[in-house]
């Protein structure tokens, strides 16, 4: 899943593709590095971030998002927390729904992907907007994060999403210290085993505890740590990564394969 912000204040890629024609450009090249789903985002969830209004949200993604579906097949992720958002989005040729909020901000998201019958990525997070990297990290965050992706998983069923179009994601750097984001990835396994049912996503891609560990190194600066995050990942079970740099990513992924091929032969 390749991340493309057309937002002038993410905290990777802000401002780089905020043009249609720029983030058409951007999709091309992220498709032709081995793509498979084009992540596109109109609010930035960084922390610090500021939330914009849903006309706002719209106003950024959906030409792009009509642009890039008009010229490919590759699926097309909307990035919000906004039922009216992922509802325009849907029209203009999404074909999933990623939600950081695991339904909590905007419940009605779930009778969209029901209703129009797209893909829904539920994310564990807690706290509301402004607070979601500020909570005070748990004792036990392998039970939150089990719970509240089951809390998700069956609000989202109740309102008719098909159990067979949801994915599921731990939620990296969203109220977790760096040991907890490192755990959840170490023991990723364990978090699977309760949900055989559905794909699960990570999203380490340049993250904070990535520069934590690397001496504070700046965004630009963690590919390397990014590709052994991802790599890791996928060895203990990961389907889906959500990545700013696809190309190094998908070798990094051909290889984790391989070896997790070899795992129990």
């Amino acid at each position: 899943m390749g991340i493309l912000n057309v937002t002038p204040d993410s905290f990777s890629d802000g401002g780089k593709y905020f043009s249609a024609e720029a983030a058409l450009h951007r999709a091309e090249a992220m498709i032709e590095d081995g793509a498979d789903i084009l992540d596109i985002g109109g609010e930035s969830t960084r922390p610090g971030g500021s939330s914009v209004s849903s006309e706002e949200e719209i106003s950024r993604t959906v030409p792009a998002i009509a642009a890039i579906a008009a010229k490919f097949d590759t699926p097309i992720s909307i990035d919000t927390t906004k039922s009216i958002v992922a509802k325009a989005a849907i029209d203009a040729g999404a074909e999933i729904i990623n939600d950081i909020s695991g339904l909590r901000f905007d419940p009605k998201i779930a009778e969209i992907a029901a209703s129009s019958g797209s893909g829904l990525v539920l994310m564990h997070s807690r706290g509301e907007f402004p607070s979601m990297h500020t909570q005070e990290p748990l004792d036990d965050m392998f039970a939150d994060v089990k719970i509240g992706l089951r809390r998700a998983l069956d609000f989202a069923l109740s309102a008719g999403v098909q159990k067979d179009r949801i994915a599921l994601d731990i939620g990296l750097g969203f109220g977790k210290t760096l040991e907890q984001n490192l755990a959840l990835i170490a023991k990723l396994d364990k978090i699977i085993a309760d949900f055989r049912d559905h794909p699960m996503l990570v999203g380490s891609s340049r993250m904070s505890f990535i520069g934590k560990l690397l001496d504070g190194i700046p965004t630009d600066g963690r590919l390397s740590g990014s590709l052994a995050s991802a790599a890791i990942a996928v060895f203990n079970g990961a389907s889906i990564l959500r990545v700013h740099d696809v190309e190094e990513s998908v070798d990094a992924i051909k290889v984790a394969l391989g070896i997790r091929k070899e795992k129990n032969v």
